[in-house]
């Protein structure tokens, strides 16, 4: 429990990175499967929205065009929000400068926990449903803060990323070092880093079966315990700051 206090604070080790990247690849690889289940798009999945925008802006399909770059601007806002939240953060000194992006994430997820059914039937004007949108800035939030938080060495939304630096470490560990002359030479893989990628790969796919299953049985409502759990985790930060906060809204309303 001490654990899962600290994993949103300020004060970072790589330890709490680790934590915290394999619980927010999970509820990535949930959402990533969930949200296809429903909607038959990856929302997190901009190289695939970047290649769909491409594609039917050649073949003429405007309704297509308008969704994929829906997606991406929603996803591009997520992430310019999350840098906001976190510089804000910075300049006052508080403890939760993760924790405040973290927590929007998780109140976004419980509305589309409680009314994604809905949600799915409002349309907008990139031609897909809110629920489309939600996801899709969501990921940009949650995928910019861990970016952030972890100077770039974690990416929890999508998996290219982490399979190519995970293949990367194959590579050297596989590497046939009786070529290297001298021990300065030598290639070796960092074991790590090795862990970590592995780590973040098998939690977003256990995260994706989880959610595959959880939408098929319980549809939306079953993302709302990741969202409570989420919430669990950002709020301890922001309760150490209740001071700081309140001082700081207080000297705004004078």
């Amino acid at each position: 429990m001490r654990r899962l206090r600290h994993l949103a604070d300020f004060h970072r080790t790589s330890s709490t990175n680790r934590a915290l990247g394999y619980l927010m690849a999970f509820n990535a690889g949930a959402i990533n499967a969930g949200g296809f289940t429903v909607l038959e798009l990856y929302t997190s999945h901009m190289t695939g929205f970047m290649s769909m925008l491409a594609d039917h802006l050649v073949l003429g399909n405007t309704a297509l065009v308008l969704a994929a770059l829906g997606a991406l601007l929603a996803f591009t806002a997520g992430a310019a929000v999350s840098a906001m939240l976190v510089n804000w953060a910075r300049l006052l000194g508080l403890r939760s400068t993760y924790a405040l992006p973290l927590l929007l994430v998780a109140l976004l997820m419980l509305l589309f926990g409680l009314v994604g059914s809905v949600t799915m039937n409002w349309k907008t004007l990139f031609a897909v449903p809110m629920t489309v949108l939600l996801l899709s800035f969501m990921m940009g939030v949650q995928n910019a803060t861990l970016t952030k938080m972890s100077n770039a060495t974690i990416r929890t939304t999508h998996m290219t990323g982490v399979v190519t630096d995970l293949g990367i470490e194959l590579g050297k560990m596989l590497f046939w070092n009786r070529l290297a002359g001298v021990q300065q030479q030598k290639v070796r893989a960092n074991w790590s880093k090795v862990r970590l990628f592995s780590g973040l790969l098998g939690m977003f796919f256990v995260g994706g079966i989880a959610g595959a299953l959880g939408f098929k049985q319980w549809g939306f409502v079953c993302v709302v315990p990741l969202a409570l759990l989420l919430m669990l985790v950002s709020l301890p930060p922001l309760w150490a700051d209740g001071r700081k906060l309140r001082h700081y809204f207080a000297s705004r309303a004078t």
